[in-house]
């Protein structure tokens, strides 16, 4: 069976580029949502995974909707953004973050760490947030040194050295 995927994003021509990158993949998604009741109505697809944007149609709902996706569904949350920064120290029962842009694979490494969990190292650019019950997890959602993205062929590494 084929692990399942709902995508949360209100731009939809990078939703549909998205959800056809996850059928590349293998993966099943169940469905686009675009704001937050949307997303709890897409639930009853039962979702092994979902992507979710920060910034959507309702505003920026999308830690809300990762955090009752996770709470209260068991639903593994990874956010793709590219405000990473609007997650503060990170959001309870979520996996982690990427920032967008990203490239296919990065998405795919991301899923494969959120399925199969603390038995594999984490892909370079995914920003991991501790267990809800790891040292370092306060009251606030706060945790310490995420695994920051290395630079790739998104982003350059910039010679400051160097004149122009």
């Amino acid at each position: 069976m084929r692990d399942r995927v709902m995508i949360v994003e209100d731009e939809i021509l990078v939703a549909l580029d998205l959800e056809a990158t996850l059928e590349d993949f293998g993966y099943e998604p169940v469905g686009i949502a675009a704001d937050l009741k949307t997303a709890l109505a897409l639930v009853k697809t039962e979702p092994t995974v979902a992507l979710v944007d920060l910034n959507l149609r309702d505003g920026p709902t999308g830690s809300e909707i990762g955090a009752r996706l996770a709470r209260d569904h068991g639903i593994k949350v990874l956010f793709l953004t590219a405000n990473p920064l609007m997650l503060g120290k990170g959001v309870a029962g979520t996996v982690g973050v990427l920032t967008k842009p990203c490239w296919p694979d990065a998405v795919r490494a991301a899923i494969e760490y959120a399925l199969c969990g603390d038995h594999v190292e984490p892909p370079s650019g995914l920003i991991v947030f501790p267990p809800d019950d790891q040292p370092g997890r306060s009251d606030d959602r706060s945790f310490a040194k995420p695994r920051l993205p290395q630079p790739g062929p998104l982003i350059p590494p910039i010679d400051l050295t160097r004149d122009p």
